[in-house]
């Protein structure tokens, strides 16, 4: 495993480039926006300094962590001998399966093909590709270089060489994983959508505050984060699209708040776009 690429450099896909070139892989970071690519760029070398000076790694392992990325707006040459693709998009099933079906054409057949969902069936999105033995869910959290946890999901087809090349993978990039088996959220999505839609619904009926019900959880359940304080990390559309998914497949428990709903359609997304349930300097 030399070459890895990742497609998508959001939050999410420049969080695994990071790591990965950390990790010693030969990173490739696609996107289809040049500016995006751009952006995705100056957020690496920023962060990678900034890690360098504040001790968390040497001057030389950060220099030569950035010289192991390559950015590319062309989707041939990222991923055309890549050993691993992560696909790092928005989630919508339908872009998904696009990426996927385009990566089954253009990769080696080695080339084991993963999505950074936090919902999503890999099992429907590897049923476009000729290949779903070789694909598989790698779900980050974010920030990625600081969280120390992957799901690796397996689909119906996905096989056992897969999976433990998966953990190896997982293992070279510093992170630990948990092995699950495909069912709608998987574990921490399913589990966390829940606090958080509990945590909106009992801000909109007025139980207490945002930063009451936040400083609730963290001093007396110890979680790290508040659940809206996180639902504002993550972005309030993808949590309403992850919400409306697992509403879908999973039923009523999982009906999105009608504040969440109401939020997002207000343009308040969380930190990206300087507010959701708090305000955030841009």
């Amino acid at each position: 495993m030399e070459k890895l690429t990742v497609v998508g450099s959001g939050v999410m896909g420049r969080g695994i480039a990071y790591v990965a070139a950390l990790g010693g892989f030969r990173v490739f970071l696609h996107d289809v926006s040049q500016e995006n690519l751009d952006k995705a760029k100056l957020y690496i070398e920023k962060e990678m300094t900034k890690s360098a000076d504040r001790g968390y790694l040497k001057r030389e392992q950060a220099s030569q962590a950035l010289q192991r990325i390559e950015y590319s707006s062309d989707l041939e040459i990222a991923a055309g001998d890549a050993d691993i693709v992560i696909e790092a998009v928005f989630e919508l099933m339908e872009l998904k399966a696009d990426i996927f079906k385009q990566l089954d054409k253009i990769c080696p057949e080695h080339t084991i093909l993963a999505t950074n969902t936090s919902t999503m069936s890999p099992t429907e999105i590897g049923a476009q590709t000729s290949r779903p033995e070789k694909c598989i869910a790698m779900h980050f959290f974010n920030p990625v270089h600081k969280m120390k946890l992957i799901e690796i999901i397996r689909g119906l087809d996905t096989s056992d060489e897969t999976v433990e090349r998966t953990k190896e993978i997982g293992k070279k990039l510093g992170k630990e994983t948990v092995e699950v088996n495909e069912f709608p959220g998987f574990v921490t999505s399913r589990m966390n959508c829940l606090i958080g839609n509990e945590a909106m619904n009992m801000l909109m009926e007025g139980v207490a505050s945002a930063e009451d019900i936040d400083k609730a959880m963290k001093l007396g359940l110890n979680h790290p984060m508040g659940p809206l304080e996180l639902a504002d990390l993550v972005g309030l559309d993808t949590r309403l699209r992850n919400m409306e998914y697992l509403y879908k497949t999973l039923g009523e428990k999982y009906r999105p708040c009608p504040l969440l709903i109401k939020y997002v359609k207000a343009g308040r997304l969380g930190r990206k776009a300087g507010s959701g349930f708090y305000h955030y300097d841009k």
